[in-house]
Formats: C-alpha cells, structure tokens, sequence
C-alpha cells in the first residue's frame, strides 16, 4: 500500500506545491469530484490513481494502469528522488517543443543526472563487463531502401561507440540522399538490442563535454530528420538506447516474441539516446513515465495495444 501521506486531495497539493519535499504524490481520482483551477505540480511526479477520463487525469504526469503497481512506482521514486523528478519536468516540457528542440532539453536534463552522486554511485558499484567485440552496424542499398543492420549479436546488440557513430552515419546518409525511400533498421541475433553497453557509461565524466559530444553524434539527431521515411524491425529484447532509437520510426514491426523496457532510472539517470522525446511523440507522456518510472517489461501484445509497435511480424495484418 502507498504511504498515505503520499496521497493527498489534488486542492491541498496544489496550495502547497511549491512547498512539497516528497519524492512523488498520489492523487486518488476517485475521490476527486471535479478539476482543481489554476491546478500546479510540485517538481517531482504526480501520479493518479483511478479514473483516466477525470477531468484532472491529463495534467498529472501518469496515471496507473492495471499491469503496473503503485507501490513499486513510489519505491523507485524514493530510490532515485532527483532522476524521477528531473524526468518528470523534462516530460511535461517536451510536448510543446519540436523533435529537435526535444532532443537539446534531453541531453542537458541527462547531462545533469550524469554528474550526479546517485549516478557516480552506480557507476562505481557496476560489476566489471566481459570484453566483447566491437560492434558494427551494416549497410545495404536494394534499390530505393536502405537496410540498416545491428551486428554485435554475442552482446545482445549492445550498443557500444563504433556501433553509434555508426547508425548516426547510416541515418545521416540517409538524409543526404533523398533518392532513399526507405530506412529500414533490423538486428542479428536473439536480441534486437540490449541498450546502451553498460561498459562505457562513465567513460565521459564532464556532463557538459558528454553533452557536447551528444550533439554531434547522437544517432537519433539523424533519425528525426528521416523519421518519415525510417521503419524498424524488432524480434526479441528491445531495450533501453534501442527502443529509444525504434520509437522515432514511422512504423515499428515486432514480433509477438519481443518485450520492452527502460531501465535507465534504476542507474540515477534517465533515457539519453532520445527515448523520452521518442516515447513522448509516440505514446504520450503520461505512460512514457509510467515506463521509466517502473522499468517494467511490457510484451509485444501491451506495446501494440499501446502504439509502441504498430504491427506483429507474425500475424496477419
């Protein structure tokens, strides 16, 4: 059960917003009998319980649905207080900005939890990761599309740095030639991609120079420009930096096999590789959190049900 103290009348918490120092707040819908104006948030999640079509459900950060538990939701915003509220302002931001626009105020909240205590703990408390190849990223013109291939399938396509420098060429390759219909993104293995590896987070200890660096390698700074044109392909683990690439296509195909997931809270920080404007386009904002909040997997029929995925690989259209 979440601590009453955390479940207070959305009146009350709007009087005392600005004063709240817990690291989230419940809202029980169903005892709110109309919208509260000039209703305000405090800076860190503001969570509904209850009724999506109440009146105030839209301006609160998300809502909990059926599969999803409030109590886990309150333990990971008191685990990691600065990244649940930093995502949720970030959240509430992004729909008024452009993909562009989004990406920036991605990077500098992201760059921010970077230097954080919480994140330099997790870093330093990560067991040390087997060496692995080096991944690559394979490129292949048929015609008018261009197949872009995943290849490191012994580290669950992990997503190192040759690999991302890879993708933001394939991607910026894309926009130079408009003669490219499609982008089409798929992966070897049993996994689409496992994320970001694990291995080089904390390799870039300046926030701002990481930021820096974001700005002109970020694949997904590319994809954005080509989203139109972008389709992805998604046959198993569909995690973190590659789900949060995925998202931005136009059309997302997956197999029924397939599941998904942000973890990045758990770590002190939140999606980086353009997850919570993907997400947020796709999604909306509210599960967008419900997602980095939790870290819950989802499976495929929950991401189709939701417009994570536009269709099933394995079933008929």
């Amino acid at each position: 059960m979440v601590c009453a103290a955390l479940t207070v009348p959305a009146a009350e918490l709007a009087r005392e917003a600005a004063q709240w120092r817990e690291p989230v707040a419940f809202i029980d819908l169903h005892r709110e009998a109309a919208d509260v104006p000039n209703f305000s948030l405090p800076p860190c999640p503001v969570i509904g319980v209850g009724r999506r079509d109440h009146p105030l459900a839209a301006r609160l950060d998300t809502i909990v649905e059926s599969s999803f538990d409030s109590e886990a939701l309150e333990q990971a915003a008191r685990s990691q207080p600065l990244a649940a509220a930093t995502v949720a302002q970030l959240l509430r931001l992004l729909p008024s900005l452009s993909l562009e626009q989004g990406l920036i105020a991605e990077s500098l909240a992201y760059a921010v939890l970077q230097g954080s205590e919480a994140h330099r703990t997790w870093v330093a408390a990560r067991p040390s990761a087997e060496i692995l190849p080096e991944g690559q990223v394979l490129l292949e013109r048929v015609e008018d599309d261009l197949a872009i291939t995943l290849d490191r399938p012994e580290a669950g396509n992990a997503i190192d740095r040759p690999m991302r420098d890879g993708l933001h060429e394939a991607f910026a390759l894309a926009n130079a030639d408009l003669s490219i219909a499609r982008v089409v993104l798929r992966a070897k293995g049993k996994a689409f991609s496992l994320g970001a590896d694990l291995g080089e987070f904390g390799t870039t200890t300046d926030p701002a120079r990481a930021h820096a660096i974001r700005m002109l390698t970020l694949p997904a700074r590319e994809a954005v420009r080509c989203a139109d044109r972008f389709e992805v392909e998604i046959d198993g683990a569909c995690i973190g930096a590659g789900l949060e690439l995925a998202a931005f296509a136009r059309k997302v195909r997956a197999s029924r096999r397939s599941w998904f997931q942000l973890p990045e809270l758990a770590m002190g920080i939140l999606p980086g590789a353009g997850g919570c404007v993907s997400l947020t386009h796709r999604i909306g904002r509210q599960r967008a959190l419900l997602l980095i909040l939790s870290g819950k997997r989802i499976g495929a029929r929950q991401a189709l049900d939701w417009g994570l995925i536009d269709a099933l690989m394995d079933e008929a259209p």
